[in-house]
């Protein structure tokens, strides 16, 4: 018992990023000065996305480099499909230097099911 918990302690401090409900997330992506990620795939862009969003699917996300100047400054919210390629992401961005990174638990789905608009 005393080894799961040290890892789950372990691991919660590990990412720092926050999972965060639609209506939370909603209200965050209407703030100034704000980086709005989808990594879904172009196709799933398509059939609806949040208003601002920038897309770059997972499957490219990991060969990417976003850090350096500025990065840690940012507040940057990601979202997919129901949340667990979207954590992925946030756990990149950590790693390259980013501090305030938020991701939709649930995805699209949870946004969908609050009744929370899309651009289609």
């Amino acid at each position: 018992m005393r080894k799961f918990l040290f890892l789950a302690v372990f691991a919660a401090t590990l990412f720092a990023y926050e999972n965060v409900d639609a209506k939370t997330f909603a209200t965050l992506a209407k703030e100034k000065d704000v980086v709005l990620l989808d990594v879904r795939t172009p196709a799933e862009f398509r059939e609806g996305h949040i208003q601002g969003a920038n897309l770059i699917p997972i499957q490219v996300f990991g060969y990417l480099f976003l850090g350096g100047k500025g990065i840690g400054d940012k507040k940057i919210l990601v979202y997919c499909h129901s949340g667990n390629r979207s954590a992925k992401a946030a756990q990149w961005l950590e790693s390259w230097g980013a501090k305030r990174v938020y991701n939709l638990r649930g995805g699209i789905l949870e946004w969908q099911a609050a009744k929370l608009p899309l651009v289609r």
